[in-house]
């Protein structure tokens, strides 16, 4: 507790200092996310402050850019997310060392204040969902279209295992971007990790269209473990996004989204449990899942959103359902400064 009540003296000491140039003067944002949700086959229901998080950054001078990042309220756990100086040496180049989310995956890097369901596909928040120490380089250029690749080498300590954590090896992540004229983006990237010493591969890609109003997105992922210590996973996550804005000022309502859903896992292993005889045990059962519901947008300067969502799961007569992973109903109101 003496180390987090010293982060947040050290977060608003930073924010209160004086700029010493222009554009150099800290900014301040968090995200909070307060639900309530109702599972429908047991008859129970839950209030949850699914994320209080805070962040400060900003620029000592153009080249130079930093960020810190914590989580008050991770499902009633304070975590560090992000702590990492960034420098930009030239236009089109940046170079990254800290601790960050990796490169990888679509749906994983959106922030809770970017998401578009209350709660995060499978991809994001069981199989890609990875933040780690490391180094990361990315570039930008142009054939045409826009086109980012990132590439990073990283512990694999995780975000609290870094003191005595030493390696003869690295963990990487790298990701290619390629933003289309016409209305679609291409994202490609694969990672490996070692948990426990055992590498694990993994390879996403997906495709996002998005035109005036209307947004949808495919995703899907491939993770292999060495040494045949578990089965290979699939996951899939596929949504569509339609936005109607609403004209009358007088209303708090500014905008209207129906969307739906589907995505899908077989089992799957995070690697850090094993068996009597030395393989990884199932920690997530596979399971299908339908979505769908509605997002009102309400008025600036704050941005806030109420998500509505009703979510319907399907297992095997074999698998076994986490708690909170049933039928339910989820109301989530999600406000961001």
């Amino acid at each position: 507790m003496k180390k987090i009540l010293s982060l947040v003296l050290c977060l608003l000491a930073v924010w209160s200092a004086p700029a010493q140039e222009v554009n150099t003067q800290p900014q301040v944002h968090g995200t909070l996310r307060g639900k309530y949700e109702y599972q429908t086959s047991e008859g129970e229901g839950r209030f949850e402050v699914r994320t209080a998080r805070v962040s400060v950054s900003g620029k000592l001078m153009p080249e130079v850019e930093y960020k810190a990042e914590i989580d008050l309220c991770d499902e009633g756990v304070i975590k560090m997310l992000d702590a990492y100086t960034r420098l930009k040496p030239w236009r089109y180049f940046q170079f990254t060392i800290g601790q960050m989310r990796v490169p990888f995956t679509i749906d994983a890097h959106r922030s809770p204040d970017q998401q578009y369901f209350a709660n995060r596909s499978f991809i994001a928040k069981q199989v890609g969902n990875v933040r780690d120490v490391g180094a990361m380089a990315a570039y930008d250029f142009h054939v045409g279209f826009p086109i980012r690749v990132q590439a990073g080498l990283f512990n694999g300590s995780g975000l609290t295992g870094q003191k005595d954590y030493w390696t003869k090896g690295a963990n990487f992540s790298s990701k290619v971007q390629f933003f289309f004229p016409f209305h679609t983006d291409l994202v490609l990237s694969a990672q490996k990790i070692t948990p426990n010493h055992n590498t694990i591969m993994m390879y996403d890609g997906g495709l996002t269209y998005h035109r005036g109003p209307f947004l949808s997105e495919v995703e899907y992922l491939y993770k292999r473990y060495s040494h045949h210590l578990y089965k290979d996973v699939h996951a899939v996550d596929v949504f569509a996004n339609y936005d109607i804005p609403v004209r009358d000022k007088r209303c708090l309502i500014r905008k209207v989204s129906p969307l739906v859903r589907y995505d899908f896992m077989t089992d799957h292993s995070d690697g850090t449990k094993y068996d009597d005889n030395g393989n990884m045990v199932t920690t997530d059962y596979q399971r299908n899942r339908l979505t769908g519901g509605v997002t009102l947008s309400l008025a600036k300067p704050f941005i806030s959103d109420i998500r509505i969502n009703y979510e319907k799961y399907f297992y095997r007569k074999d698998g076994i359902p986490k708690t909170s992973e049933k039928d339910k109903i989820v109301i989530e109101f999600m406000t961001h400064f």
